[in-house]
């Protein structure tokens, strides 16, 4: 049963006389119970017309002063509404002039069906979900014009019905559907979730409904390059909120005429509300109703790699269009993970990069991978322990460790201080002149050494010319024979130790030729450790 009032009926009347849909006369009734909306369709219309007939029945019985047979009450509520008491099959005409048919044709079952059926399509594993609704600009001038229409009436009879007292069609909506699309998918419907469900509607009219507010209210819709009309949702609520009452109602009719067509769902966006963290795993996807296609935005995974091998490149190496060597870090890292999250793509990024003909060491080099749309998202402890070891047996060349579900903020961390913190590398050395144990010992003293480094040859094709300023913290060496030794470097991070020992034909001031005043040159180098404390340890 509704829960209607003596003074919902004036409002009824005026509302399904406009032509209004059964749900659409609830909101205007203030009705904010979500378990009204629920009802089918014909179970609400068939108690407004009851609600309002009860009323003429009572009059019709005052005035006649006899009760032979129970008046029809259907009959009497079309006599209220119209003078043409003939029955029509439901038509195009019979279209919500306010909602524009989402509250009568999209509240089924047959709908509920359509968006579940697409997500099921794909495959996706969630608990719990939230659904989020996109209407057509219009709606808000077509709220505007039966509001105005209703609010005469309610003044007439000294009432009060305040804009904001209306139930907008958007919560409606949820409340009529959410429940039978959480049913139907098997998952909890939440008013926060980490999985947006998004359902869109579009409409033929939009422009020619708004067209008037441009005129009126001009400043209010400047083009921009990301939207396809000026009729935004916000640019119409902006204008409506600046249009008078008398102005609006000289540019438009109150209450609104009979649409020509019903809405139609568009595609489905879902926006993400929180992205990944261990245990706590959340994605974002796009459903596309026309279609039946569904994508997730994304998730991170991080961790730590080594690299063992002096012939791979952290990325795909590619020259001129040519692909240069065969397979990379960061493919050798994701195949395993676009494989388990059944994602169709992957970004990767870490902290800093070696050269390709560089070892990483230590505790390895920090990283993360970015999945896009993923079809799977929850993992437990022992699944991702049983992924970092799919990726170490793929390859001799990596080895991954700490792996683990991260949030995107948390990805932050890894390029935060990017400057400031430090590296510890390793190299083989060879020098020019012949030299002894001797030679070496001043190389310990040397602290915070200070280097001035200009963009380097090799890289200047894809780095700005500039001067780098960069702080070589500490400097150690082992004598191994008299043309070689290995040097051990503590750097602030960025700086180019290739060219701190060969000097970069003089654009790294000082060097290593000019400290041991002879041509060195480097043979091998190893990143011994990168010093940020990022990603959190997994105990083993």
């Amino acid at each position: 049963m509704l829960s209607l009032k003596e003074k919902d009926r004036p409002i009824i009347r005026k509302l399904l006389a406009a032509g209004c849909c059964a749900r659409c006369v609830l909101r205007f009734c203030c009705m904010g119970t979500s378990s009204s909306y629920k009802q089918a369709y014909e179970g609400i219309h068939k108690e407004l017309l009851t609600f309002i007939g009860e009323e003429n029945s009572q009059q019709s019985h005052d005035a006649s002063g006899h009760t032979d047979d129970p008046p029809n009450k259907r009959m009497k509520m079309e006599d209220a509404i119209s003078t043409d008491t003939s029955e029509e099959p439901k038509t195009d005409l019979d279209i919500c002039p306010v909602c524009l048919g989402v509250l009568q044709d999209f509240c089924d079952q047959t709908f509920v069906k359509q968006v579940s059926d697409a997500v099921k399509k794909e495959q996706y594993v969630f608990e719990s979900l939230v659904l989020t609704v996109s209407l057509p600009a219009q709606l808000s001038v077509r709220e505007q014009s039966c509001w105005l229409h209703v609010k005469q009436e309610v003044r007439d009879k000294s009432m009060c019905l305040g804009k904001d007292d209306v139930i907008q069609v958007k919560d409606a909506f949820k409340w009529a559907i959410q429940g039978k699309i959480g049913k139907e998918l098997g998952a909890a419907v939440l008013a926060n979730s980490q999985f947006e469900v998004g359902v869109g509607f579009a409409h033929p009219q939009t422009e020619e409904d708004c067209h008037f507010l441009a005129t009126t209210c001009p400043d209010c819709f400047k083009p921009t390059k990301n939207k396809a009309s000026i009729f935004t949702r916000m640019a119409v609520v902006k204008a409506l909120e600046k249009i008078s009452d008398e102005n609006f109602k000289r540019h438009y009719p109150c209450p609104p005429k009979k649409p020509s067509a019903k809405c139609t769902a568009l595609d489905t966006t879902c926006l993400h509300t929180s992205v990944f963290t261990a245990g706590n795993n959340s994605f974002t996807f796009f459903l596309d109703l026309q279609h039946q296609q569904t994508k997730m935005s994304f998730c991170w995974s991080a961790g730590r790699y080594n690299k063992y091998s002096r012939e791979l490149p952290q990325t795909p190496w590619v020259i001129d269009g040519e692909r240069r060597m065969d397979g990379s870090v960061e493919e050798l890292i994701a195949a395993p993970l676009l494989s388990s999250f059944r994602a169709d793509g992957f970004n990767f990024s870490s902290s800093g990069r070696e050269d390709v003909d560089v070892r990483t060491l230590g505790t390895g080099r920090p990283f993360a991978v970015e999945l896009l749309n993923p079809h799977r998202v929850k993992f437990n402890r022992t699944e991702i322990k049983q992924l970092q070891e799919t990726i170490n047996q793929s390859s001799d060349k990596i080895r991954v460790r700490d792996l683990q579900i991260v949030t995107r903020e948390a990805t932050s961390r890894m390029k935060e201080g990017e400057e400031e913190k430090t590296k510890s590398y390793s190299a083989l050395i060879w020098t020019e002149k012949a030299i002894s144990d001797t030679d070496l010992e001043f190389l310990e003293n040397m602290k915070n050494l200070k280097i001035a480094q200009k963009t380097p040859l090799r890289v200047l094709h894809r780095r700005p010319l500039a001067v780098r300023q960069r702080v070589i913290h500490s400097i150690s060496a082992t004598y191994l024979d008299t043309h070689h030794f290995t040097l051990k470097l503590c750097t602030q991070a960025g700086t180019y130790i290739k060219e701190f020992v060969h000097g970069d034909f003089g654009r790294t001031k000082p060097n290593l030729c000019d400290l041991m005043k002879t041509d060195t040159d480097i043979l091998e180098l190893d990143v011994e450790s990168v010093d940020i404390d990022w990603p959190p340890a997994i105990p083993d």
